[in-house]
Formats: structure tokens, C-alpha cells, sequence
């Protein structure tokens, strides 16, 4: 299943500079832990959602269709924060039903919008299906804590623009790209239908992180090499050296190299 995704794993397993540690696999396959990996990975889906929003209504909306995407996102943001709704009350929610509307002024602000709207809908999407393998596994939904992977991302972003968004972008596509290649190495340990649900996911996983990058280039108007670099250099080092909280995004379980 996971030999006809080569090609489109190709240029991700380039993107990365380290693949995810044997260790942190053998933590993940174990049954004792999908209940951890299941819950991660449904907060992940909705912090996607929700830091593509953020861009949108910071960088490219005016007030009114900022306005639509906080109230597109209150009945996720309700079940997962406020215990507000079930499952069901979820249903058919991930397609928002007011417009859109890009700044004019701006000269990235409609590609921006048409990108992260799709990304949007695709994740709270997932949200959903994990909330429905989660039903029928009979795992409770339950807050959790992040794990350190993002926080120590975002903490080397610039403080200045267009640089601060130009950063999140490169950041956003090291997200997804590392999101797709887990879900190919843990995907061949797991149950059928959440092996299915993740293979799944890995196409349009990897075209949001393409999404991003093609973003972050085109507002920087310059070449982004060695800040994609840099930022590669910090992802993998967050993915390869020792880790206390197993997560989705977690680095080398601690037990493990103890």
C-alpha cells in the first residue's frame, strides 16, 4: 500500500533532513499508545486548521470574513475546548458556507486565501474521521497537552515583516511534510482501517506542504534557501534528539535511548 506513494514520499523524504527515529516507530506501534498517537493526532488536526486561519485573518481579510472564520471554526473549538457538542453535532461542518473575501490591496492576498481555505476544510475534515475512528475504538475524547514540536519551531521566527509570515509558512510546510512522512512509517504497524485512513492522508498532506513553501517563496520575492535550511536543521534535531512526552510529533522517546 504504502510502496505506490513512493513517488509522491520522494521529494518529502528530500524536504526532511532526518527521518523519523526507528525508536520513535517502535514507541508508536504499540497498542498501549494508540490511544495517545489517536488523540495527538485530532488536536493536530484542528491546531492545522486553526494556524491557517490565523494567516487568513491576520494577513489577508478584512473584518467581516474574519468574522466568518472564527464562526466557522466555533463548533470545533466548543467540542474540543469547551466539551460543548458530540460527534455527530460535528457532522458536515468542515465546509464553510459564507465567502471569503481577499484584500485587494494586497498582492498575495487571494492565493493565500484560495490555499489555506482548501487546507482548512481538509483538516477539520480529518478532525472529524479521527473523532470517528476514536467512537468506535471506544477512546474518550480527553484534552492534551502539545508536545514541544511546534513551540520550538515557532520560537526562532523573525519579530519583523514580511519575515514573521514568510517564517510561519516555512514552518507550516515543515509541519505537514513531517504530518505525511510519519503517517507513512506508522501506517503499516496499525489496525486496518486506521492504516487505510492514514495512507489516506498522505496526498493531500503533501500537497499542503508544498502549498506552504510556494507561499513562503512567493511573498518573499527572494530567494528562501537558507532560511528553509534553517529551519530543517531545527525540525530534525526536535524529531532526533531525546523526548520525555510521546506524541505525534514527539522526538526519540526517552525510555529508548536511555
Amino acid at each position: 500500500m504504502i510502496e505506490s506513494y513512493q513517488q509522491l514520499l520522494a521529494p518529502i523524504t528530500q524536504f526532511l533532513h532526518c527521518t523519523t527515529p526507528d525508536k520513535w516507530v517502535d514507541e508508536a506501534k504499540k497498542p498501549e499508545n494508540l490511544k495517545i498517537l489517536l488523540l495527538d493526532h485530532l488536536h493536530c488536526e484542528l491546531k492545522a486548521g486553526q494556524s491557517a486561519m490565523f494567516l487568513i485573518r491576520k494577513y489577508a481579510v478584512d473584518k467581516e470574513s474574519a468574522q466568518h472564520l472564527l464562526e466557522w471554526f466555533k463548533p470545533y473549538e466548543d467540542f474540543a475546548y469547551r466539551k460543548i457538542g458530540t460527534v455527530d453535532s460535528l457532522r458536515d461542518k468542515s465546509q464553510i458556507s459564507k465567502s471569503i473575501i481577499a484584500k485587494s490591496a494586497s498582492s498575495y492576498s487571494q492565493n493565500l486565501v484560495d490555499k489555506m481555505v482548501r487546507l482548512i476544510k481538509e483538516e477539520l475534515h480529518h478532525f472529524y474521521q479521527v473523532l470517528e475512528i476514536m467512537q468506535r475504538k471506544d477512546i474518550a475524547y480527553e484534552p492534551i497537552t502539545a508536545s514541544r514540536y511546534a513551540k520550538g519551531l515557532m520560537g526562532h521566527m523573525a519579530t519583523f515583516e514580511p519575515q514573521t509570515l514568510i517564517d510561519k509558512l516555512i514552518i507550516g510546510a515543515y509541519i505537514e511534510a513531517r504530518s505525511c512522512e510519519r503517517f507513512a512509517k506508522i501506517a503499516p504497524h496499525l489496525e486496518d482501517d486506521i492504516a487505510k485512513f492514514y495512507v489516506s492522508l498522505l496526498r493531500s498532506e503533501a500537497r499542503h506542504y508544498q502549498d506552504y513553501l510556494s507561499l513562503a517563496q512567493d511573498i518573499a520575492k527572494e530567494d528562501i534557501t537558507d532560511r528553509v535550511r534553517y529551519f530543517g536543521e531545527i525540525e530534525a534535531d526536535l524529531i532526533s534528539t531525546p523526548d520525555n512526552d510521546f506524541k505525534f510529533h514527539s522526538g526519540c522517546p526517552t525510555a529508548a535511548v536511555q
